[in-house]
This record gives C-alpha cells, structure tokens and sequence, in this order.
C-alpha cells in the first residue's frame, strides 16, 4: 500500500486522521485481483467487496475454484508463511505463487473446503468443534461424582462443611465426634490400650458398645483388636443454638478426627444416626475411593480417561465368522474358509482334506449344509481340530509384519466395548453426573437435543457462577452446529464417517465460535447435503458470518444461496479451455435477466410435467392381485440401523427413483448402510465391503424380488484414488489403448519400448525420482506437507528418452495435459478410446484433463467419473441396481438436465437407479419418491410420503412436497414472465 508522505505537515492533521491516498482507501474496501492466469483462467481482473457475501458460480470447470481456492486463497496463506520463521521459508522459495499479476486487499484468509480427511476414529464431531472440550471442562468444574453402591453424591468435606451439616441437628442433640482406628494384625490390645491413652482418649465405640479407657484393663476379657469396627471419641457434645465456643469446640474435635482417621471422621447422633465425612474423594458410607475429577479424566485419547479394555475406541476388533466365510454356498472344497483359501497356506487346505477323510466329511457339499456343530467346530476349533478363528489368532504374535496385520483385519469386525458399552471412558468419568447425565450420554445427544438441555441446565447458585464462561462457550458452539443444519449429529459421532459437506459445515460451525473479524472465509459449495429447507437456515449463518465484518466468498450453484448474495460472479462461457472467461458481475435481479448460461438456464428451466413424460411403475405392492406386476418391485423388510427401526420399503424396478428428506432423516443409512449390504449379500454372496474396514452395516428381516437383478453397484463420492498415480483416463481404463499407440511408433520400435514404458506405475520409463508421480512430498512438520513438482522430471512423470516418443506432434506427457474434450478431436480415428472419453463428457467432465491426479477432485466429479465408467461398462446390459450419493454435486444449473438424460439412459436399457438427491430439479423429473423424515435423527427413520411428484406434493406431512411445490410454482411464475 502507498503512504503519503506528509512529513512535518503531518503535525498539522488532526488526531486519528487518515494517512493513506484516495486510491489505497478504495483498494481497502475491496480484494482487488488483476491478471488471475491460474489453470485456465484468462487473466481475470476483479473486484471482491470487503464484509459482503459474494457467490462465485458458472459451468462445472469453468474456474470457480482456480479464482476462489488456487488464487486469492492460495495468495491469503502464502503471504501468512511469509511471515513465519526461517525454517519454514526454506520451502517457500520452491512453492509456486499463484498465476497472477497482483492481488491487493486480500485479509487472512480460511478455506472451508468439501474434504474429509479425516482417517482416526479417536477423532469426534465433539473433538473437532472442541465442544467436547469445554463438555470436559464444565464435567470437571461442577459435576458430582455419584457413588454406584448407594446413589448418593460424593464430595469432598471440609471442616467448615462437616461443622455446617453437624449443627442442623436439633437442638439439645448429643452428638459424639469420633473417627475410625484401624488396627494391624501385628498390634496387640495392650499396645492398642497404651497409645490410646498416651494420646488423651477416654472413650472408644467398639462395635456399637461404648467403652471408657479406663475401666479397661490389660488382661480384661475385652480386646480391642477383635472389635470389627472401632471408633475413637473424640468429643462429645450437646447441640445448642448460638453457641460461639460450641462452634469452636466442634470444629476442634472435627478437625482432629479428621487428622487422626485418615481424612475421614464420624458423628454419632444419639437417636443411632451417624453423620459421614471425608476431606478425600471417597464415598463415605460405602469408603470407596473416586479420582478427583479433572478434564483429562474425561478424554479418552488419554490414558487417565480412556477405557482400559479398548483403549478408548469403544469397540474391539473381533473375528466375525461372515468375515471368514463370506459366501455359504461355497463347499469347504471351493473355499468356504476364507483365511486358507490363500496361496501362502497350502498346508492347511491339506490339514483340512485330512480332517474330512477322517470325519467322513463332503467337502463338495455347500458349508450351510453342514451340521450347526461341525460349522462350528470349523471355524473356532475343537481338541481334535485348530480350528479357522484360533489359527488366526496364532498370526497375532507375528502383527509386527504389514502384510500379516492387513491380513488379519480383513476378518475382524468392530464390536461395541462391553466394559463401557462404547462410552469410550473408564467407568470413574461415567460416575460423574451433571443434571442426571454423565459426559457420555450428553454427548450421544443428538445436538437439536443437547442445546436445549444445556440452556435449561439448572445449577446451584455458585456452580452456575463458576460455569457460566464454559457453559457460554460450548452453548454457542452447539448452536452454530444446530443452525449449520448439523442438529441431526451427536458429538460422540466419529468425524470420519462424515460427509465432505457435513465436515464442511462443522469447520463453518468452528469458525463461527472463533467470532473472527474482518477474515476472508472461502466455502465450496457449503449447501451439498442440505434439503431445502435446511437451506433457509444456512443462509441465516453466512449472513451472520458476513455482518460480523468478515468477507464471504462462496463457490455456489445453489439458486437461493445466490438470491442473498450481495454480489455475483459468473465464469465462462463453457468448461475447460472454453471457460476461465469472467462474464458476468452484478446482482441477483441482473443475473436472471442476463445472457449467461446460469441466467439462461434459470430461465428456460422447463415445468416437469406431473402427469406424463415419467416411466410409471407397475402399482405398488398389496395394490393389485397379480403376481407379474409385483415382480417389478424390490421390498425391504425390517431394515434397522441408526435411526431407522424395522422399517418396510418398497422400490419400483426400471425406475428413476430419488430419496429425499431432511438432512440427517436417514436416507443415506436406508440407502448405502442396509439396502446395498442387503442386495450385495443376496446377488453375490459377500458381506459389504464396510465390514472390512470395521464399519457397521445395517440388518435387515427379508429381501425379496433382488433374483430380477444381476448386479448392484454404488456410485459415491468416495475418492477414486489417493496418490497422484490415480487419474481420469487411467480410472475408466483407456490408459491402456494411450501407451499401446505410443508403443507403435517407430523410434518406440526402434528403442524396443513396450506398453509398459509408457506407464507411470510401473518401472521402465518413469521418473525414477518421483517413481512416476510427478511430485514431492515435503514433510513440514509443524504444519500440513507441501507438494512440490520434482524437480528431476520437473512434474512430468516420465524419463526424457520416453518424451521423445511422440504421436502427431505430441509426447505421453502432452497426451496426459489435454482435456476431455480436447482428447476426443485428438484421438478422433481411435473408436474404442473416443468412446470411453465420450462417457466422460457426456456426464459434464468434458473439462478434466486427462492426467489430473485423483487427489484433487470434488466428490462429485469423483462420483460422475464412476458414472461414466458404469456407461462404458453397462453397455447393452441391463438388469442393475445403480445407488448414487447426490450425483448433482458440483454442477451447474444447466448441467443438471444433462446429467437426468443420462440416468434415464440407464434407466431405458433396464436398469435401476436409485438416487440420494435434495436437488428439486431431479426429484420433480422422478419417476418414484420416497421421502423419510418427517425431522432428522430421533424424529426421522420413517417413510412420510411415498409416489411420483404429484403423490410428494399432495402429502401435508411432507416438507420436501412444500418445497417441491413452492419451487414449481416459481418455474412455472418465470416462465409466465418470460413468455
């Protein structure tokens, strides 16, 4: 920034007078962006408002994330390492700045990207957002620890407190202050006799019976050593009313019972009450000992608080016998045994072929047919035989090796911690309640029900006091959660089986308890995930981001989100090469009446027609009497997990059918956690693939009607790969038609270069630096690594005699930078790999390059990459049951049209295709909707409506047919308006 130099005359202004030039005062108001080069951006120059919501939007890679997250992001963060110390600099120098001519005004900036990269499971909703953190805190400050043997509270007393629960005693009460002697087995009644006179006692109560010392002789009848509890006296005292020397001679007596009895003292009322005390943490009925409640007792990444049996998982890591024989159907012959149907354990497929010679068993025979005792004995073993489960638990001494653990895992199961019942804590926390709860059972709260139990919180007047910082802060951090549309979340929930949307919305959550200033916040399409009417509340919290002084910069296609943005940029005209172009700037009013593709397509969205135009399923089971029809249903019985309980559903086959409902209602429990485990049982005879990693799966009572498919297949947003090695042309398998046609070049020939040469996976013609990935990874320690190009292949992958090879004009490398499109007019004389890369851009990843390493890719052109390889794959076969995970993600609005043509597609060839979609524009175009809710969490689990859109919309109880209703009559308004 420029500064006037005013010199002397500076003494001359007044105080507080501003030193900077006009110009540097209107930059100040703006992030202004000159020359943005970064991918394919065309030298964008731009104006960011400072403390306003600005929406970014435009085609699927038309360059709404180079501007947003690769360039004034990327520059907000470099200028902060800047000013980091010397040892992080050293890497700076080999960090590529980002293509641009100067950036200006730009604050500290937070990205807030839809990723979770989250592995651990020792990581929570609670942990992330640090609510659990001041849960810990406010369990420590003010909870009572509850004794479990007679339910009452456990405090540590003091004098002063002993002395005050003494004196509500009646008055003309007698009381005698005594305390417990514990005698050894090597001390005599003698000595015993002796020292308590040498101390001055006179009295002692020897199992009920009061003694006086000296009426005590050594060789009386009575021992003092045989008595099972003996009480010393150390006063005894008449309770009066305002008696200061009473108050006095209490305390006394109360004091040195409690030094004498170890912290621990007693007074007998003379009605054969007793009043307990104890200065530690002790229940002092029961005398059993409780820690002192700390925050670390509350952690369980802690070994003060964490469950000694797990560890602080929660779960232990079993043998599942589904795990060891997947498919019952196979003989013992075929491989029943999972674990010995390796190569490495030929010696023990001979084990078993002996032991069924000598049992007389068929090993051709299925292993469900075999008796309930001899599975048994198979599996975990007798005295006469190993068995599969001890076998394996003999490789456990050998865990040191990778590949014995990897093997081991794949038939383990996580089960729930029976000694904490997957509280993750030592059972001390879980005795430490606040309100009737422990920490644990708070935290499995869903949040929509934890706010209101803290706000309602009632607390004696000084832990309220001493609470009150810690229960503002974790009230506000569970609110920010609640109103992200996160209500439906438990904070014990682990943050790795959250969506890229729903980590998203918690780091928005977490940022909103920061009450950062004056910040430049950079969201990706924050709405994925969110129904509708979750939206209305989102919107509430970016504006509350923005009005707070901060500046907001959102990568949106979200229509309404754009409706309350202060500012819209529009990028374009098309993906790829063809975008990068900035075309539109201005209002929301403006942007509807301009040229653009999104004010185009939000103008010509067409009125879906409710009562033509879908595939009409056959009528719904229990309808119609005739068999044929209600073959062309699947049904679902008694699906169970989470909160879905025996839950009956029923899906049209040959269909588009969408589910739907408000976030956290279920859908992706119904669809991706019971359904599909549910059909990849019953088509192929394996577990799901979520068992292997431990993950819970959903039960189910019965499926029926699954025998009209042949196979099921799920299409998330799950990554397709997690090294820069994995890419688009290598994911839909043509990568090898590319190498083949490099191999057949004749300085290929000449050199003797095979297939393999041209492959960055496998030795031969790679980068023997990077081994074929193009980067570095350097280890920064104090903060995230940094990847670098290497600087052998300078990023290009390959040896330099391989670059040499070249096809018209251009090498591997070339080949691997063209995009989709660009590909397809490069290749037009190849038919087999111009198809495969047609796939591509008929899905809306015509933009992607080639070689684009799978790291950087959303979710959803991860997912509509895997849809493109099911066309590829799918052709002229039908008879599939697709389940997709909001294919919409990340398209524009006029894309999304294309993307239904090609569901239909799949559709029209026989297939299924079931979709987890909020997007109104897909679920007015289905043929079939099953909307859960009708609330999220607890309040959800259930079907509200069921039918086409028409059926939706008629339904009072259900939200989305408000807004599907709502959002048809918009269109239909627009369309009105515009002719």
């Amino acid at each position: 920034m420029r500064l006037v130099h005013l010199h002397h005359t500076a003494r001359a202004l007044p105080f507080g007078a501003c030193l900077l030039s006009p110009d540097t005062m209107a930059m100040r108001e703006a992030i202004r962006v000159r020359g943005a080069r970064q991918h394919n951006l065309k030298g964008i120059d731009l104006a960011i408002p400072r403390a306003e919501l600005t929406v970014v939007t435009g085609p699927s890679g038309s360059g709404k994330s180079s501007l947003a997250f690769d360039t004034v992001y990327a520059e907000g963060q470099r200028r902060y390492i800047e000013s980091l110390s010397t040892y992080a600099k050293q890497f700076l120098e080999r960090v590529p700045k980002p293509a641009v001519d100067w950036i200006d005004g730009v604050s500290p900036s937070i990205a807030i990207e839809q990723k979770n990269t989250v592995q651990t499971s020792r990581s929570t909703v609670g942990t992330v957002t640090e609510a659990y953190d001041y849960m810990r805190l406010l369990w420590a400050r003010v909870g009572q620890t509850i004794c479990p043997e007679c339910d009452r509270a456990v405090t540590a007393d003091t004098v002063q407190s002993a002395l005050d629960r003494t004196l509500r005693q009646a008055s003309g009460t007698r009381i005698q202050v005594v305390f417990t002697l514990r005698l050894s087995e090597r001390i005599s009644h003698v000595v015993a006799l002796t020292n308590l006179k040498a101390q001055g006692y006179v009295r002692v109560v020897a199992d009920g019976r009061e003694l006086h010392l000296d009426d005590l002789r050594e060789s009386d009848d009575f021992d003092l050593t045989s008595a099972h509890e003996l009480l010393v006296v150390v006063d005894r005292i008449v309770i009066s009313d305002d008696d200061s020397e009473l108050r006095e001679r209490l305390a006394d007596a109360l004091g040195m019972a409690f030094a004498e009895g170890d912290g621990q003292a007693l007074v007998l009322v003379a009605d054969a009450d007793r009043l307990a005390f104890s200065e530690r943490h002790r229940c002092a009925d029961c005398g059993i000992d409780f820690p002192e409640p700390t925050p670390l007792l509350f952690s369980f990444n802690n070994p003060a608080g964490a469950c000694p049996v797990c560890n602080g998982f929660g779960a232990n890591l079993a043998y599942d016998t589904d795990l060891i024989v997947p498919d019952p159907e196979r003989s013992l012959a075929d491989g029943a045994l999972d674990p010995w149907s390796k190569p490495r354990y030929d010696d023990y497929r001979e084990y078993l072929r002996e032991f069924a010679a000598e049992r007389g068993v068929d090993m051709t025979v299925p292993f469900r047919s075999l008796s309930a005792a001899l599975r048994r004995e198979l599996v975990h073993g007798s005295e006469d035989f190993e068995g599969v489960i001890p076998f394996l638990e003999s490789r456990e001494r050998k865990r040191y090796k990778q590949y014995i653990r990897v093997f081991l895992r794949q038939y383990q199961t996580a089960r729930t911690c029976e000694a904490c019942d997957g509280a993750r804590l030592r059972s001390e926390a879980l005795h430490v309640k606040l309100g009737d709860l422990d920490i644990a059972a708070a935290a499995a709260m869903p949040i929509s029900e934890l706010r209101p139990w803290i706000e309602t919180l009632e607390l004696p007047a000084f832990e309220e006091k001493v609470s009150a910082t810690v229960r503002q802060e974790l009230r506000e951090r569970v609110q920010f959660l609640d109103d992200v549309g996160l209500g439906y979340l438990r904070l014990d929930r682990q943050a790795r089986t959250l969506s890229g949307g729903e980590m998203q919305r918690i780091r928005l959550a977490s940022c909103l308890g920061s009450h950062l200033v004056d910040a430049l916040y950079v969201l990706d399409e924050p709405t994925i995930g969110l129904h509708p009417r979750d939206i209305e509340t989102f919107l509430a919290v970016l504006c509350r981001l923005r009005d707070t002084g901060n500046t907001v910069l959102v990568v949106e296609h979200e229509p309404e989100v754009m409706a309350v943005a202060d500012r819209i940029v529009e990028l374009g005209p098309g993906s790829g090469e063809r975008g990068g172009e900035l075309v539109f700037e201005g209002s929301w009013s403006e942007l509807r009446a301009s040229r653009t593709a999104t004010g185009e397509a939000i103008r010509r969205r067409s009125l879906p027609s409710l009562e033509s135009g879908h595939r009409r399923p056959s009528a719904k089971p229990g309808t119609s009497t005739r068999r044929g029809r209600d073959r062309r249903w699947l049904h679902l019985e008694g699906a169970t997990q989470h909160n879905i309980e025996a839950l009956d559903v029923d899906i049209p086959l040959e269909t588009l059918t969408v589910v739907t409902g408000v976030s956290g209602s279920g859908k992706s429990t119904l669809v991706d956690d019971i359904l599909f485990h549910a059909l990849e049982r019953e088509l192929r005879g394996v577990t799901s693939a979520k068992r292997h990693l431990g993950e819970p799966v959903g039960t189910y009572r019965r499926l029926r009607g699954a025998t009209a498919l042949d196979a099921v297949v799920l299409v998330d947003q799950s990554p397709i790969g997690r090294t820069p090695r994995s890419n688009p042309i290598t994911y839909i398998q043509a990568f090898g038609e590319v190498r083949k046609l490099f191999a057949e070049q004749p300085l290929a020939r000449k050199r003797e270069y095979g297939s393999g040469h041209f492959s960055f996976n496998i030795e031969g013609g790679r980068c023997p630096a990077c081994k074929g990935a193009g980067e570095e990874i350097v280890e920064m320690v104090f903060m995230a690594d940094v990847s670098l190009p290497c600087e052998v292949c300078e990023g290009r992958r390959f040896r330099p005699e391989v670059l040499e090879i070249e096809y018209r004009g251009l090498n591997v490398h070339d080949v691997l930078q063209l995009t989709v499109d660009e590909a397809i007019r490069f290749f037009i004389r190849r038919d087999r790999l111009g198809e495969a890369l047609w796939q591509l851009q008929r899905v809306g990843l015509g933009y992607l390059r080639l070689g684009q390493p799978a790291t950087t890719l959303s979710g959803g052109e991860a997912q509509r990459l895997k849809i493109a390889r099911e066309l590829t794959r799918s052709s002229g076969k039908g008879r599939r049951f697709y389940c997709l995970d909001e294919p919409t993600v990340g398209l524009g609005l006029g894309e999304i049209e294309t993307l239904v043509s090609v569901l239909r597609e799949l559709v029209a060839a026989g297939n299924t295709v079931l979709v987890v979609e909020h997007n109104l524009d897909v679920i007015a175009r289905a043929d079939w909707i099953i909307d859960l809710g009708p609330e999220a969490a607890v309040g959800g689990g259930r079907i509200v409506a069921e039918g086409p859109p028409a059926s939706i919309m008629a339904a009072p109880e259900s939200h989305t047919g408000r807004y599907l209703r709502r959002h048809l009559d918009g269109v239909g308004a627009e369309m009105a308006v515009n002719g």
